[in-house]
C-alpha cells in the first residue's frame, strides 16, 4: 500500500502543470496560483481535522507545523517560479528534480538511513531523466537562477526529510490545517491578484482538491510505510505524468530524447523501490504521542487539559 500511495501522489502532483497552464492562459499570476492552491486546499483539510474533534495540540506542535508552512509550502514555491524566471522552465524543472539526491545524500544523517550504491545510481538515472525530458540545452547560467533551483529542490526534499523525522505521528489533516495558512500567509505580499473566470476558479480548485489534498493525503500515507529515500525516487514519477498529459491534453510532440528519458525514470523508480534485503535502522521518527511530555495540552474539546 506504501508504494501505491506514492505513485498515486506522484501522479496526482504530475497533473499540477498541465491543470497550472490552463489557470496561466486564463490570465493568473505563477504565484496567485501557488497562493490560492494553498488557501483552497485548507477547507478540506480543516474539515477533515475538524470533523474528528478529539485531536489535541501541544504547544511543541506549532514549531513543527509552522516551519514546514514556511518552508514546504511558501519558500518551495516561490525559489521555484524565481528559478522559472531567471532559468527557464528546463533548467528549473532539473534543479527541482535535485530533491531526490539531497534526500538520499541527507537521509543518512537526518534519519539514519542506508545510503547504498543502488540508491546512488537510481538518483543519477531519475535526475538523467528530467534532464533529457525537459531537453536541457546549451542556456546561459544565471548564478541566482541556479541558486533559486537548487533551493527549490531542497526545500521539496524537506518533505521527505522533515516529514518523515517529526511528522511521522501526526495526522495529515492536522498538519496541513495550520501549515497551509502558514505558507500562504508568507506568499500573501507577492501576490498580484486579477479576476478569475470559471475556467480559472476550476483549475485552481482541481489543483486544492486532487493535487494537494488529495496528493499529500496519499503522500504522508505512504510515507509512513517507505523510507524516506524510497519515496523520493517513486516520487520522481511525476514529471512522466506531466509529460504523458501534457502529450494526450496539449498535443505535445515526443521526442527520442525524452521517450528516453521517461523510460530512465520509471526505471530508477523501480530499482529504487525493490527491497533492500536487509531492514532500514530505526528512523527514530519524532510522534506527537512520543518524546518529552509536556505538564499540559490544548485540545478542541475541553480547552486547557493537565
Amino acid at each position: 500500500m506504501g508504494y501505491l500511495a506514492i505513485l498515486g501522489a506522484a501522479a496526482l502532483w504530475g497533473l499540477i502543470g498541465p491543470v497550472s497552464r490552463v489557470a496561466l492562459q486564463e490570465g493568473l499570476a505563477p504565484l496567485e496560483v501557488a497562493f490560492f492552491r494553498a488557501v483552497l486546499a485548507w477547507f478540506p483539510f480543516a474539515i477533515q481535522a475538524l470533523w474528528k474533534w478529539g485531536f489535541s495540540l501541544r504547544p511543541r506542535d506549532f514549531f513543527l507545523y509552522i516551519p514546514f508552512g514556511l518552508v514546504g509550502i511558501s519558500l518551495f514555491y516561490a525559489s521555484y517560479q524565481l528559478s522559472i524566471a531567471r532559468s527557464g522552465a528546463a533548467l528549473a524543472s532539473v534543479l527541482l528534480y535535485t530533491a531526490p539526491a539531497w534526500v538520499v545524500l541527507l537521509a543518512p544523517l537526518v534519519l539514519r538511513e542506508r545510503l547504498t550504491v543502488r540508491k546512488l545510481l537510481a538518483v543519477f538515472l531519475a535526475l538523467l531523466g528530467a534532464a533529457l525530458i525537459s531537453e536541457l540545452g546549451m542556456v546561459s547560467l544565471d548564478p541566482l537562477g541556479i541558486l533559486f533551483g537548487l533551493l527549490s529542490g531542497f526545500s521539496y526534499a524537506f518533505y521527505y526529510l522533515f516529514g518523515k523525522r517529526f511528522l511521522a505521528g501526526h495526522p495529515t489533516a492536522h498538519l496541513f490545517f495550520f501549515a497551509l495558512p502558514a505558507g500562504a500567509l508568507a506568499l500573501l505580499p507577492l501576490v498580484q491578484f486579477h479576476a478569475k473566470s470559471a475556467v480559472a476558479w476550476g483549475a485552481l480548485l482541481f489543483l486544492a482538491l486532487f493535487s494537494t489534498y488529495g496528493a499529500y493525503s496519499a503522500y504522508f500515507a505512504g510515507l509512513r510505510r517507505l523510507p524516506a529515500s524510497r519515496a523520493a525516487i517513486l516520487s520522481t514519477l511525476e514529471p512522466v505524468v506531466a509529460f504523458l498529459v501534457a502529450h494526450l491534453w496539449w498535443k505535445e510532440a515526443f521526442t527520442i530524447p525524452q521517450a528516453i528519458g521517461a523510460f530512465l525514470i520509471l526505471f530508477a523508480s523501480l530499482l529504487g523501490s525493490l527491497p533492500e534485503g536487509v531492514a532500514p535502522k530505526t528512523q527514530g521518527a519524532y510522534s506527537a504521542k512520543k518524546g518529552a511530555r509536556w505538564p499540559w495540552k490544548w485540545s478542541w474539546k475541553g480547552g486547557v487539559k493537565p
